[in-house]
C-alpha cells in the first residue's frame, strides 16, 4: 500500500477523506490507484485538484456521503450509484443498531484494501450484477447474540453468523470489528493471528479457487502441492478441531488451520502472498533499509522474485517482530515459511501473474496475459 500526497503537499493515507493540514476532501480513484485532492466542480461532481491530477470529473460513492464509510470516487459518466468496491455489497449491517456503523466502517476499510490490492495484481473483479454465477459479493451480518464460538451452530434463535465463502459470496460476521471480541476467539482458537483484513484476504482465496483453479490446468499442479480437494472437507475440519494439526504441520503449511485441508492451505497461503505483496509494497513506498538492505516490492522476474522476495520479507518480518516486542505487543508476523510453503508460494503468484482480466471497467492486466493454465 502507498501514501500519497496532497496539493498543498500533505502525506495522505489511504482512509483519509480531509487533509489535515489544509482541510481539503480527498478521493480515490480506483482507476489510477490513487488519492487525490478534490476540487468541488458542479452539484455533486468533482475533479482532482493535484497538479499530477489524471482530469476527468467524478462523483463520490454513495457510502462517502451520505454514509462516510467510503472515500471512493466515480466516474461521472457511470451511472452507478456507488463505486467499484461498494457495488460488491449484497448485504450491509442494520444501521438501526448504534454500535454497527462503527463495525461497519472498519469492515469497508479493511475490504477497500482487499480491493486495492486485487486491482493492482490485475486479478479480476465484478460483481454477481455482471454474471451472477461467477460475479463477487459481500455480505456483513452480526449475530443474535454476543459473539462467543465461532463454530457453535446451535439451532434457533442463536444460529451463528459464520465468517466465510460459498458461490461467490463472502459472509463477515462484523463482530470481528470488535477488537474485544476477535481476540478473544484468537485466544479460544489458539491462533497467532486474526484481523479483519486477514479474513478478507483468506476468504477471497476461496472465490478464486473456484474461479482461476477449479476445472483449469491448474488443478493439477495444485493438487501436487496442497492435496486433493476431494478429501470430505466437513469431516477434516471436524478432526482438525477434534485432534489439531499433525505434528509436523510446520513443514509443509504456513499456518496449522491450513493443515486441515487442502482448500484451507490454498487459502491460508494465498492471504499470506497477499500480506507479502502490499506489505512489500509499503516498506518500498517508505524507502525501508533493514540492516543495510533496502526493501524493495515484489520482483517482476519469475526467475528471481521468490528468492529475491522471501529474502526482503524475512529481513523486514523480523525487524517488525522486534520493533513490536519493544512496544510489549505481540509479534506482528508470527510465522515461517518453509521450502514448501514458499513452492506453494510460488504457485500462488504464478496463478495470479496469468488470471484473466474479466472486469472490462477497470484496466487491463499489466501484461495482458489470459492463459487457462500452466504450460
Amino acid at each position: 500500500m502507498k501514501t500519497f500526497h496532497c496539493h498543498c503537499g500533505n502525506r495522505l493515507y489511504f482512509e483519509n477523506t480531509v487533509c489535515v493540514h489544509c482541510g481539503r476532501e480527498v478521493g480515490y480513484l480506483p482507476e489510477h490507484r490513487r488519492i487525490v485532492t478534490l476540487q468541488h466542480e458542479a452539484d455533486d461532481l468533482w475533479s482532482p485538484a493535484t497538479t499530477g491530477g489524471s482530469g476527468g470529473r467524478y462523483r463520490k460513492c454513495r457510502n462517502y456521503e451520505p454514509e462516510q464509510v467510503c472515500n471512493w470516487m466515480i466516474p461521472a459518466d457511470d451511472h452507478d450509484a456507488f463505486c467499484h468496491a461498494c457495488r460488491l455489497n449484497r448485504t450491509i449491517p442494520d444501521l438501526g443498531v448504534p454500535e454497527n456503523r462503527r463495525f461497519w466502517l472498519r469492515v469497508e476499510r479493511a475490504k477497500r484494501r482487499l480491493v486495492y490490492t486485487l486491482d493492482a495484481l490485475g486479478l479480476p473483479v465484478f460483481g454477481k450484477s455482471v454474471d451472477g454465477d461467477a460475479g463477487l459479493a459481500f455480505e456483513f451480518l452480526r449475530d443474535a447474540a454476543p459473539l462467543a464460538d465461532e463454530f457453535s451452530n446451535p439451532a434457533g434463535d442463536q444460529h451463528r453468523i459464520l465468517t466465510g465463502h460459498r458461490h461467490g459470496i463472502i459472509t463477515i460476521n462484523i463482530e470481528e470489528a470488535d477488537p474485544g471480541a476477535r481476540e478473544r476467539m484468537r485466544e479460544n482458537l489458539n491462533e497467532g493471528y486474526r484481523t479483519l483484513l486477514g479474513h478478507f484476504r483468506h476468504e477471497i482465496a476461496h472465490y478464486y479457487w473456484d474461479l482461476l483453479v477449479r476445472d483449469t490446468a491448474w488443478l493439477a499442479p495444485f493438487r501436487t502441492l496442497f492435496g486433493d480437494e476431494r478429501t470430505d472437507y466437513d469431516e477434516a475440519l471436524a478432526g482438525y478441531y477434534r485432534d489439531g494439526p499433525p505434528e509436523k504441520w510446520p513443514a509443509r503449511h504456513i499456518s496449522a488451520y491450513a493443515a486441515a485441508h487442502p482448500w484451507e492451505d490454498w487459502a491460508e497461503t494465498w492471504a499470506h502472498y497477499l500480506h507479502m505483496v502490499d506489505t512489500l509494497e509499503t516498506a518500498e513506498d517508505l524507502n525501508l533499509s533493514v540492516r543495510g538492505r533496502a526493501i524493495g516490492g515484489m520482483p517482476a522476474d519469475p526467475t528471481t522474485w521468490l528468492q529475491e522476495s522471501l529474502t526482503d520479507w524475512h529481513e523486514l518480518t523480523v525487524a517488525l517482530n522486534d520493533l513490536n516486542r519493544s512496544m510489549g505487543l505481540p509479534d506482528a508476523y508470527p510465522f515461517a515459511i518453509s521450502a514448501t510453503v514458499a513452492e506453494k508460494l510460488a504457485l500462488v503468484r504464478e496463478i495470479i501473474a496469468t488470471a484473466p482480466r474479466a472486469d472490462p471497467t477497470l484496466p487491463p492486466t499489466r501484461n495482458g496475459a489470459v492463459p487457462t493454465g500452466p504450460a
